[in-house]
């Protein structure tokens, strides 16, 4: 069952990130869809916060390197998949090793490489609905992750 929750500001864009960051576990996977501009990468570094990153200015768009790493609470590992060209092309850079780990991987664009991803995980839609106003779809597949929207988003 889908979550919808809109933000009104990056400051409240950052509090659920961060809220987000706090319940994710060694194997979670966040999936990020969202167009340009949509705030990605600002909700990649909330939620980097709520992973206990020290500095979250080190956060950025791994668009031209396609994978970041960073250490925190579990590792990170920020993925973006903008300029892949085919499906393949994440397969290629050994993302499934990724995805088996002891961190926390948060793929940007993963709607390019769906099929890629694992059958469990996080997805998160993000949608410009304001100047900085921003409309989230969560939705969870499997037990791990329905566990962290059940808390995230308390009956």
């Amino acid at each position: 069952m889908p979550h919808f929750v809109e933000v009104q500001s990056l400051e409240e864009t950052f509090t659920l990130g961060r809220r987000l960051g706090a319940l994710l576990f060694p194997g979670a996977v966040v999936a990020l869809e969202g167009g340009l501009g949509a705030g990605k990468t600002h909700f990649v570094r909330a939620v980097a916060e709520g992973l206990d990153i020290p500095d979250s200015r080190v956060v950025s768009s791994p668009t031209f390197v396609l994978i970041q790493e960073y250490a925190a609470r579990l590792p990170i590992y920020h993925f973006d998949a903008y300029r892949l060209a085919r499906v393949d092309d994440f397969s290629d850079l050994g993302a499934h090793e990724y995805f088996q780990g002891d961190g926390v991987c948060l793929v940007e664009w993963a709607d390019k490489i769906a099929p890629t991803l694992p059958l469990e995980k996080l997805w998160i839609r993000i949608e410009i609905i304001g100047p900085t106003a921003r409309r989230y779809t969560f939705a969870a597949t499997g037990d791990r992750h329905a566990k962290i929207l059940a808390a995230l988003f308390p009956s």
